[in-house]
């Protein structure tokens, strides 16, 4: 058995950005802020094994569904190009899921239950809503947001107070999602332009977090400005030459952006050094971006 097709359908350059969902999360906790003796390494370790398998998993079942539409738009990808049959992808996908459900399991009841809703969210997305303009941005958006939580789920002292912040991922994913509505055929100006207002609203957003002091200001502010900076100047050129090659490319750094984002929630909630621990994932996510496709 060939293994390239399989890590193409997972998409590996995302299943890092799930990964620094998971960093991000445990930094809002406070994880970083207990006493380097008591750093629960290991349910760190079960999360990030977690989010892995569902994201992954929740990838191979978006190209299960969607096979027909590959068979016309992307006749490359693994499924409809024979490298991997309908049956074994969707027995890989129901395995990874039942790995990331199962790791979640192994930390808390908490962590269990919100990975359930990771799955479900998934698979609703993959099958009913993405192709639906309002509720599929919403239910993917959800994902994020539920792994963010997933993250904070290691400590659970602060996602009483600080559960809303997983809104920010949500809205971008949907902001995401509104941008690679018509990725392959272009002509997708408007979803663009209300994808980069999104962004803008993003960015204000944690600014505003940080000067109410939930956040560190300052320490947030180069994180923040890196990652619109790099959706600014992606969705501005997709916006300016509204062909294929611009919009999958906004969508790819969007994906990839995600790892500067959860770098001003770990930078703002504990201090520099847990906000570049997640931004050192950005070259890697960038690196396999170069070898398998993240759209």
């Amino acid at each position: 058995m060939k293994i390239y097709p399989f890590l193409v359908l997972v998409r590996p350059a995302n299943v890092v950005t799930a990964i620094s969902d998971i960093l991000a999360g445990a930094a809002l906790s406070g994880v970083l802020a207990t006493a380097s003796e008591k750093l629960p390494f290991n349910n760190l370790l079960l999360l990030c094994i977690s989010t892995s398998a569902l994201y992954a998993g929740g990838i191979v079942f978006n190209d299960v569904f969607d096979i027909e539409t590959d068979k016309v738009e992307r006749p490359e990808r693994p499924i409809p190009s024979g490298q991997v049959s309908l049956e074994s992808a969707s027995l890989f996908g129901m395995a990874l899921l039942t790995i990331g459900l199962l790791s979640a399991a192994l930390v808390s009841l908490i962590s269990f239950y919100i990975a359930i809703g990771i799955v479900i969210s998934a698979l609703s997305y993959d099958k009913f809503f993405k192709h639906n303009v309002i509720t599929g941005p919403i239910v993917m958006g959800t994902c994020r947001g539920l792994n963010l939580l997933l993250g904070m789920s290691i400590l659970m002292q602060n996602l009483p107070t600080l559960w809303f912040i997983s809104f920010i991922p949500l809205v971008f994913i949907a902001a995401i999602t509104l941008t690679s509505q018509g990725e392959v055929l272009g002509n997708n100006i408007l979803s663009i332009t209300t994808a980069l207002i999104l962004d803008l609203g993003i960015f204000v957003t944690i600014l505003l977090l940080g000067w109410r002091g939930l956040l560190s200001f300052w320490t947030v502010l180069p994180f923040a400005l890196i990652w619109f900076g790099m959706n600014a100047y992606a969705k501005s050129r997709a916006i300016s030459t509204n062909t294929s090659k611009y919009i999958m490319n906004a969508v790819k750094i969007g994906v990839i952006s995600l790892i500067p984002l959860n770098a001003s929630y770990a930078a703002g909630s504990s201090n520099w050094i847990g906000g570049l621990i997640v931004l050192s994932l950005l070259p890697l996510s960038l690196l396999l971006s170069k070898k398998f496709a993240v759209t």
